[in-house]
């Protein structure tokens, strides 16, 4: 394989990396490592599904308040969908597009479950830490048995 192939198949399972950290962070309600998904100025967008739009800071203070009313997420995130571009300094395959679906049953407390699912949308920036994201935009599809 050439350079340029081991390079994009490098970068691919780096971004499929990132997606499982973020997914496991949410599930396990791990604010530390959900913050090494995300660059420092980075903006979340979870309003689709009824969060909020904000700073990382913002969101995991929401995301701390309002997820133990489930005592179990489980996300599954599948059919990542990735393009790899310049940056705007002329950096080359620097910046990456991403779009992943997620599927999402949430256990409530009372042992209901309630079932989710969507796209995640991600820019993506490397840094020198790897890939991370500067924005993320859920984009809810369907919800079963959610009282909303």
């Amino acid at each position: 394989m050439d350079d340029a192939t081991l390079r994009a198949l490098a970068n691919r399972i780096a971004v499929e990396d990132l997606l499982t950290r973020y997914a496991t962070a949410v599930d396990r309600r791990d604010w530390d490592l959900y913050r090494t998904v995300f660059t420092a100025d980075a903006e979340v967008d979870y309003t689709s599904a009824g969060g909020i739009a904000g700073t990382i800071d913002e969101v995991v203070e929401f995301l701390s308040a309002s997820l133990p009313m489930f005592e179990m997420t489980q996300h599954l995130v599948a059919n990542v969908d990735a393009s790899f571009g310049d940056g705007n300094d002329g950096s080359v395959g620097d910046v990456a597009t991403v779009t992943a679906m997620f599927n999402n049953p949430m256990r409530l407390v009372d042992g209901d479950v309630w079932f989710t699912g969507g796209w995640y949308h991600h820019d993506l920036v490397r840094t020198a830490d790897g890939w991370r994201s500067r924005r993320l935009r859920e984009e809810s599809a369907w919800f079963d048995r959610a009282p909303f």
